[in-house]
């Protein structure tokens, strides 16, 4: 499965985690600095790009160029009332684009660019694509990115480009909520049967910026949302304001500072804000913060306990309360019907959450899931899932449409009037497509819209014209199917609008037309999306005029029997699509611009590595030129000198003039420094190896001599060799012995600054030829002693044969032996007499 790696983005906030499906299970991908978060900010310098860890970690330094919080700004406008609210927390300076777009402008190769949201979290995909590929060490392609079930048509087109932008084929945008349910029900061993009751589990998502509740249905091998209700500005940032505001007014009372005055000073209290956050939920007790050098160089100290944050913090805990009660009332459960209540997300660690959750619930929240990796983990199962390549245990997925959509039409020339239904009501299944029937003579245009309560300011979701519609021959309406369809990644749209024309054919010609129209549907059903394998696909038929109580009657003939045959050919309808989001054009455009930012990149980690590989070897040679026993006494005092005011001007040379050059330049000043450098290093390390290569030498020259002398001895051990072997063995022993002892004559006053007469690869050279001569003859193995002829097997006669005559033979020396007896006897007796 390694060469068709399926992974999981989950895209936070604050931080993101990739997940890969591999054979043995989900697991979590490390980044380059071995941390399984990377944090959501991307920020500019004069030379390059600086994304994730790398980018967090110089946010203050470079506020005003780090770019976060993107995820609260894709597909939204400028003057939207909550980007305005988001505006106010953020440093970064962000500008009313053409159209009424975000964009965002920031210092960046030495000149001012703007970005639009989109683009930067582009960037930031593209980080998370790489840190995947160097991980798993194959390309990667297809993914699952999470979104936030409140996620607007116009926002899940956003990240889609965003997607597209960074190269990376999204098989579904699949909400958080439904990515939890997923990683929790999978590996669910005891679930219901399909036919029993299902277990209803309550989640409570409580991540950075928002709270999501939602419950969800499990039976074996499938998981069904009931319902979910969020509030997406409310999470563990707005817990860190609060508790910021008190220590901003604290240290207005002592210290008479005002750090909401000091963008980079609130920065700060923030991030050791959030840290006694942290701490607070396993401890009650005073805790102290304490911060350097705060503002105007002084040093700041405060403390607070958990009591008094939930106090700053009532509002917020009692919003929370609102949208778990919410939830409850839209689920329509009877407490006692809910298994479980599990909670995942940073922020629900916060004790005053859990506290709410049993209030509401009536149960001790559990925490079976990973409360960070959980909805990466199900993206990737998803991924894995609608991945061809990789094969894994069924599990049905229905998710809901959390925001109703109505869709309405424009009233035709010949009297038909507008209308207006609602096609896809709140928590309504999806993927799911509905077909919308007409009457029309002219081309007309569809619109939809969100019904209800929804986190958008605009409700308007799309305009689509349905073109090229013609009268019929009489000049009467024709009829007209449009499909309207909630897709895998939640977005509306009408996928489809087919004219179908009634034609009069002779009984000839109706065989040819009914095999035209077979071919016409077959084309059309090719060209539908396919149907997710994990969810069932839906489709119903509405007639659009009849659904707000306007009829359209058909031609006054159309009811008379006709004598000819009518047949209906279907034609396919061009679509004109006016919709949020970027054009192709547009992609492509921000996609060239994309892999040139990466090159750039690439080309700037290249020459600061090479740089850095050449700062490192100045430092690293002078250090041992200087000191008195490593390099010293491997050069001459004036050469040493030389070579260190060489170093000396390389480092000046390199933090002035050399400050920006380009890569080749460096390696081309290593290259040179090291014609220099490693000669002297050479000689050390030949100085060093030389007494244990030439003592290994001997040892072998010595076990040589031992069995020479045990051949002299006629030990049996050699009497196998023949008198040429050993004559062989005895030759290369002396001309071997001659050699190392003219070779250790030639070192005792060979001096440490020149080349050594003899090098270590010489003498392991000598020692191999020596060994390679010696060694098959002395390790000769004697040869094998005669095995005595095998007697010849018998066949199974001949034994019998021989063994009738051995029973013969022993019956007559037994009748000879009783003969004998009693001979034996009288011989006794008259002896006796």
């Amino acid at each position: 499965m390694a060469a068709m790696s399926v992974i999981g983005i989950d895209l936070g906030n604050e931080s993101c985690y990739v997940a890969v499906a591999k054979a043995g299970g989900i697991e979590t991908i490390a980044n380059d600095y071995s941390l399984r978060a990377t944090p959501s900010c991307i920020a500019f310098s004069e030379k390059n790009r600086i994304l994730g860890v790398a980018a967090k970690n110089q946010q203050v330094t470079n506020m005003k160029n780090t770019v976060y919080g993107l995820k609260r700004l894709i597909g939204r406008k400028y003057r939207d009332p909550h980007v305005q609210r988001e505006l106010q927390m953020m440093p970064f300076n962000v500008i009313e684009a053409p159209q009424g777009k975000i964009g965002i402008k920031v210092h960046y190769l030495n000149e001012e660019h703007v970005f639009s949201p989109e683009q930067c979290l582009a960037m930031l995909l593209t980080k998370l694509k790489d840190v995947s590929s160097t991980a798993l060490q194959t390309p990667i392609n297809d993914c699952v990115i999470s979104v936030p079930s409140y996620f607007t048509n116009s926002e899940r087109k956003a990240l889609l480009d965003s997607a597209a932008i960074a190269g990376l084929n999204v098989l579904r945008l699949f909400n958080e909520t439904t990515a939890t349910a997923l990683s929790y029900g999978i590996y669910k061993q005891d679930l219901p049967g399909p036919e029993d009751k299902p277990r209803n589990v309550v989640f409570v998502d409580c991540g950075h910026s928002s709270l999501q509740v939602f419950a969800c249905a499990f039976n074996k091998d499938r998981l069904r949302m009931i319902a979910t209700a969020s509030d997406p500005h409310l999470g563990g940032r707005d817990f860190d304001l609060a508790l910021a505001d008190h220590f901003c007014k604290d240290f207005q009372t002592k210290y008479k500072m005002d750090a909401k005055s000091n963008p980079r000073a609130f920065l700060r209290l923030l991030a050791e804000v959030e840290k006694v956050k942290k701490q607070m939920s396993a401890n009650s007790t005073t805790l102290p913060l304490n911060i350097e050098c705060f503002m105007n160089d002084k040093d700041v100290h405060s403390s607070i306990k958990r009591a008094e944050m939930e106090e700053l913090c009532a509002p917020l805990f009692q919003r929370a309360e609102i949208t778990l009660k919410q939830c409850l009332a839209l689920s329509e459960l009877k407490l006692d019907e809910i298994h479980s209540v599990e909670i995942v997300g940073g922020s629900s660690r916060i004790p005053a959450i859990k506290q709410l959750i049993e209030k509401v619930f009536k149960k001790v929240p559990s925490t079976t899931l990973n409360q960070d990796e959980a909805v990466s983990r199900g993206c990737a199962l998803q991924c894995a899932m609608l991945s061809p390549a990789v094969r894994v245990r069924e599990f049905s997925v229905k998710d809901v449409q959390n925001y109703a959509v109505s869709v309405s039409w424009d009233a035709s020339n010949d009297g038909e009037a507008a209308g207006e239904i609602e096609a896809f009501p709140v928590n309504h299944s999806v993927p799911y497509s509905k077909m919308l029937t007409f009457y029309r003579q002219e081309p007309f245009s569809i619109r939809a819209l969100y019904t209800g309560n929804v986190p958008y300011p605009d409700k308007h979701i799309g305009t689509w014209i349905v073109k090229d519609i013609r009268p019929n021959a009489e000049g009467k309406p024709q009829k007209v199917k449009v499909k309207v369809r909630i897709n895998l990644h939640g977005i509306m749209t009408v996928s489809s609008a087919s004219l179908f024309e009634a034609k009069e054919s002779s009984e000839a010609e109706n065989g040819e037309e009914n095999q035209q129209q077979q071919q016409n549907n077959q084309q059309q059903q090719q060209q539908q999306p396919p149907p997710n394998q994990n969810s069932t696909e839906h489709q119903n038929d509405v007639d659009a005029t009849m659904a707000d109580g306007v009829t359209n009657a058909a031609p006054e003939d159309a009811d008379k029997e006709k004598k000819k045959k009518q047949v209906l050919k279907s034609i396919e309808l061009p679509i004109e699509s006016l919709t949020a989001g970027f054009s192709q054009v547009e992609i492509n455009q921000y996609t060239e611009q994309e892999f040139k930012m990466i090159a750039a990149d690439r080309q700037e980690k290249e020459r600061a590595d090479a740089r850095n590989a050449f700062e490192e070897y100045v430092y690293e040679l002078r250090g041992k030129l200087s000191s008195d026993d490593e390099l010293a006494p491997f050069i001459l005092e004036n050469e040493r000198s030389v070579l260190l005011k060489h170093l000396d001007d390389m480092e000046n040379w390199l933090y002035e003039e050399g400050e920006e050059c380009n890569r080749q330049v460096y390696q081309d000043k290593l290259a040179e420094l090291k014609t220099k450098g490693e000669p002297i290093q050479t000689r050390k390390v030949e100085f060093e190896l030389r007494p244990h290569v030439i003592e290994d030498f001997a040892r072998s020259l010595q076990l040589t001599m031992k069995a020479l002398e045990l051949i002299k001895a006629n030990d049996p051990k050699y009497a196998h060799l023949n008198e040429e072997e050993v004559k062989k063995v005895d030759q290369a022993f002396k001309n071997s012995y001659q050699w190392i002892e003219q070779t250790r004559q030639k070192f005792v006053n060979a001096p440490k600054h020149l080349p050594p007469p003899v090098t270590i690869a010489q003498v392991r050279q000598e020692k191999n030829e020596f060994e390679n001569t010696v060694t098959p003859i002395l390790n000769k193995p004697p040869p094998k002693a005669p095995s005595p002829p095998k007697e010849q097997q018998k066949s199974p006669s001949e034994e019998k044969t021989q063994n009738a005559q051995e029973q013969n033979q022993q019956q007559q020396n037994n009748q000879q032996s009783d003969q004998q007896q009693p001979q034996q006897e009288n011989m006794d007796w008259s002896s006796t007499n």
